[in-house]
């Protein structure tokens, strides 16, 4: 008799895992806390995680995306210095390898240091800290693509200026559905002057 014949004939003798556990019971754990935060995390482990860094949301549409960066603009300082920019940054809808057309003309914004020079130039810090905004005109150009026309008072006297934002929803990717902004341009010669960024 060999080995292989002795051992299909009684493999359940020959088993070494116990049988498994069977109940008329659901399964449920046995552990019950209290808290939500495991003792092991810090103590504001859980609000921590739900201050999630702004950004697009999916739930967002074009108006709401607008809006949102235009709040985060209005309120720039806070909680921390730039806040509103570094919104705008997440909402940009460029590739940071390559140059772009965010502002107009091409700059090279993958850095995002250079992204926030422009905003601190003398056409766009309007937008910083602004008083006053006004929804000028709107336009869904087609599913995918909404241009808004946006009218701002700024802080300064007799500052006000239009810009024009243009947004995206992205088809595929990681980033599908979400709306992100192609870009920002102000109504008139931006950088005549020039612009150290």
């Amino acid at each position: 008799m060999s080995f292989c014949s002795s051992v299909s004939s009684s493999p359940q003798s020959l088993s070494i895992f116990p049988k498994p556990f069977r109940s008329s019971k659901p399964y449920s754990p046995r552990i019950s806390a209290s808290a939500d935060v495991p003792d092991f995390l810090s103590a504001n482990w859980l609000e921590s995680r739900r201050k999630k860094p702004f950004g697009p949301r999916l739930c967002f549409s074009a108006e709401e995306a607008v809006r949102n960066q235009l709040d985060a603009l209005k309120y720039n300082d806070q909680p921390h210095h730039d806040y509103g920019v570094e919104v705008m940054y997440r909402f940009a809808g460029f590739d940071p390898f390559q140059r772009s057309t965010y502002f107009g003309r091409f700059f090279d914004l993958g850095q995002f240091e250079r992204f926030r020079r422009i905003f601190h130039h003398s056409t766009y810090r309007v937008l910083l800290g602004h008083q006053e905004r006004e929804i000028l005109s709107s336009l869904h150009v087609n599913e995918t693509l909404y241009k808004q026309r946006v009218w701002v008072r700024g802080t300064r006297p007799e500052e006000e200026e239009i810009f024009q934002f243009t947004m995206v929803q992205r088809v595929g990717g990681s980033w599908d559905g979400y709306w992100l902004t192609e870009s920002v341009l102000h109504d008139g010669d931006t950088f005549s002057g020039g612009v150290a960024y």
